[in-house]
């Protein structure tokens, strides 16, 4: 897994060791005005981070990236996180701290690992599933190229009753490095 350059900020490959920084930073109570919920400990965090240091399923049939944002100062900001499977498909997460919401910040981290999606793992679809009412998601989503998915992809995802499917098609770029 490649460490990532993007306009605003690093996306470093997530550890364990991240966990004690990231524990602050998804500590922030705002960022689940629409859904889940802050982990309970930073030894259940530490934990979980390094279950995902496996980088794939159990069963060796999904790729596991998760990357933390790094800014310049050398705070984390939040993560960015893609799930790939064998076909293509790939779905896509974030999360950061509102102290950085509507700075560009989340653009430009996710928009780094589309790139490296599409150039490393072979990626040619990229699915968003969020609560119908995060405005602020749905907006960077759709700056990002992202739309509403057709009904046979919805079918698939088979998402809550308050939930949108957003896709974005990306075109495979081989990696010259």
């Amino acid at each position: 897994m490649n460490t990532l350059i993007a306009d605003l900020c690093i996306l470093e490959p997530q550890e364990a060791s991240h966990a004690h920084e990231m524990f602050k930073v998804l500590s922030d109570p705002a960022i689940y005005e629409f859904e889940n919920e802050a982990p309970p400990s930073q030894d259940w965090l530490a934990e979980r981070f390094k279950r995902l240091e496996a980088r794939q399923s159990p069963d060796g049939g999904e790729q596991w990236l998760n990357w933390v944002v790094r800014l310049a100062s050398e705070e984390l900001a939040g993560y960015v996180q893609a799930t790939v499977f064998e076909n293509g498909l790939c779905y896509i997460a974030y999360e950061l701290s509102s102290k950085y919401w509507r700075q560009g910040l989340g653009r430009s981290a996710v928009t780094a690992v589309l790139r490296e999606l599409a150039s490393s793992y072979r990626v040619d679809k990229v699915l968003a599933v969020l609560k119908a009412q995060n405005f602020r998601s749905h907006a960077l989503l759709c700056n990002l190229g992202f739309a509403p998915a057709p009904g046979e992809v919805i079918a698939l995802v088979n998402p809550e009753a308050d939930e949108v499917v957003m896709l974005k098609l990306l075109i495979r770029t081989e990696n010259l490095t």
